[in-house]
Parts: structure tokens; C-alpha cells; sequence
């Protein structure tokens, strides 16, 4: 790689580090496999990074790397232990911590491709057709998957959390 061309990528990687880790986050519920994901998409993108670059959205491109990363780690065999409800190393979104822990733990029991769906529209505020574009699927296929991750989350939160998670500003309700 040619020295602007990775001056550049560094610029980006420095930049776009953080909201690509709370992305992973917010897909697999711990600090510690958000920050494995991040680190092997950038991995991918670094190796990507000429097409990369003068891609629209590089930013889009790169969430993409991240999810679809993350859809292939919960292919492995290996991913079959539960998720751990950890205190977030970084200050809660909503007002009471204790919602969004039990957020969190709700959407670590929705289908991979489900919570993939949910974060993106709700969390990351991406549109129907964007995330179509991301999961590379139709836009039907979104809303279904969006309603029954949704169902999903809904049933495995208590009723009162769920309601305060509706006021709050993901507006997953």
C-alpha cells in the first residue's frame, strides 16, 4: 500500500474506530468480541482499502465489513455460550442503566440475523432499503426479520423495561 494510501486508511481507522466497536457492541452484548470484530473487519478493510476508499459511503462499507463479520462468527461452532450481561465500559444511552442492561441481554436471545436487523435500524438509524444494502437482501426481507426480532426482543424483556425502552432515544418499542 502506497504511503497516502495508508496515511489515509490510519486517518480513517482513528477516526471511525469507536462507532464501529459500539456497532459490534451492540450486535454481540460484549466489549471484548466487539472489539475482536472491529478488529478483523478492519483487517478485511485494510486489505480492501483501494476499493474501499472511493467507495460512496465508506462508512456504510466499513458497518457492512463489521456485520457481515459478525454473522460469521455465529456461524463457527465455537459460538454457542451464552452471552454475559457486562457493565458497558462507557456510560449508559438511556437514563436508567439498568433498562439498558436488560436490553442488552434481551437482544443477546434474538436470532443473529434478527438482532443484525434490529441494531441497524434502531441503534445504528439506518432505513429499510440501507439495511437491505448492508444484509444484502430485499427490503421485504428486512421488515420481516425487523417484526420478529422485534417480537423477539419484546418477549424476552420484562414489560415495564420494554415500555421504558420505547420513551428512550433507540426507540426500539
Amino acid at each position: 500500500m502506497r504511503s497516502e494510501n495508508e496515511a489515509a486508511y490510519v486517518q480513517y481507522v482513528s477516526e471511525r474506530a469507536l462507532p464501529l466497536r459500539r456497532t459490534a457492541y451492540r450486535l454481540c452484548g460484549d466489549w471484548q468480541l466487539a472489539e475482536d470484530l472491529v478488529q478483523t473487519a478492519l483487517v478485511k478493510l485494510f486489505v480492501q482499502w483501494r476499493r474501499a476508499s472511493s467507495a460512496e459511503n465508506l462508512d456504510a462499507y466499513s458497518r457492512q465489513i463489521v456485520v457481515r463479520t459478525w454473522i460469521d462468527e455465529t456461524r463457527r461452532p465455537w459460538w454457542r455460550a451464552d452471552p454475559v450481561a457486562d457493565v458497558p465500559e462507557r456510560p449508559a444511552e438511556y437514563e436508567d442503566p439498568s433498562t439498558r442492561m436488560t436490553l442488552i441481554a434481551a437482544l443477546a436471545t434474538v436470532p443473529p440475523r434478527q438482532r443484525a436487523v434490529v441494531v441497524l435500524r434502531f441503534w445504528e438509524g439506518m432505513s429499510v432499503a440501507e439495511t437491505a444494502k448492508v444484509l444484502k437482501c430485499s427490503e421485504g426481507t428486512v421488515k420481516s426479520q425487523c417484526s420478529a426480532g422485534l417480537a423477539a426482543l419484546r418477549r424476552a424483556m420484562p414489560e415495564e423495561a420494554a415500555a421504558k425502552v420505547g420513551e428512550g432515544r433507540g426507540g426500539v418499542r
